[in-house]
């Protein structure tokens, strides 16, 4: 009898290994952000057709960063400005949350971009920085042409969900959402930047992300 339960348990080990590992997060391919759920990568390139655009920007150490630049990294975005005496300073803060747990993984970048760039020049992301203590390789504070930030924000980031690509450009852009990225640039949660506790499931999601890494890349 010992010898049977011996077989099944080794038949079980063996079909278990056997399983193919399951994408945990959904994706977002609309502005509508409609979750997408798929069962395995191998479908992924069949049905998820939005990645992030291709842009080119400053951070506040004048370094030039693109979409090169997080190439393969997951990456979470947000847009502030450095003037805002709202929910800005609100969601800088509980960034800190993540920044602090993946300050040393430069498989994690934080994008946080200026939405009024022609104040926000590198000089003045640089002071907000220091004001804020924040000292970290992997958060980019990002200012460039407005044009080309207003649209990644609404066309690639979704940044204002239910507004998406209906809104006029010359809009101003003022949202609390804050996007993850992984590493194939496809969007795989929206939270709300003020909360701490999106923060803190943002971190759940990024780890997930992580281990999905490890099982398909």
């Amino acid at each position: 009898m010992m010898k049977n339960f011996s077989l099944f348990l080794l038949l079980f080990i063996s079909i278990s290994s056997c399983e193919k590992p399951k994408l945990t997060l959904p994706f977002y391919n609309t502005p509508d952000f409609s979750p997408i759920f798929i069962d395995n990568e191998e479908r992924v390139a069949d049905v998820i057709t939005h990645h992030i655009g291709n842009f080119e920007m400053k951070n506040q150490n004048n370094q030039s960063i693109s979409k090169s630049t997080i190439k393969d990294k997951i990456h979470v975005a947000n847009f502030i400005f450095t003037s805002c005496g709202s929910i800005c300073p609100v969601m800088t803060e509980n960034m800190k949350i993540v920044h602090h747990q993946f300050e040393d993984d430069n498989s994690v970048n934080i994008l946080s971009f200026s939405v009024t760039p022609w104040i926000d020049n590198v000089e003045v992301l640089k002071e907000y920085t220091e004001k804020n203590n924040i000292k970290s390789d992997n958060w980019h504070f990002l200012t460039g042409k407005k044009s080309e930030i207003y649209s990644l924000a609404r066309t690639s980031y979704f940044a204002e969900e239910d507004l998406g690509f209906t809104k006029d450009s010359t809009e101003f852009l003022h949202t609390e959402h804050v996007i993850l990225v992984d590493q194939k640039q496809r969007i795989r949660g929206i939270y709300n930047g003020t909360l701490r506790l999106e923060m803190k499931q943002l971190i759940q999601d990024i780890n997930a992300l992580q281990e999905e890494q490890t099982q398909f890349f």
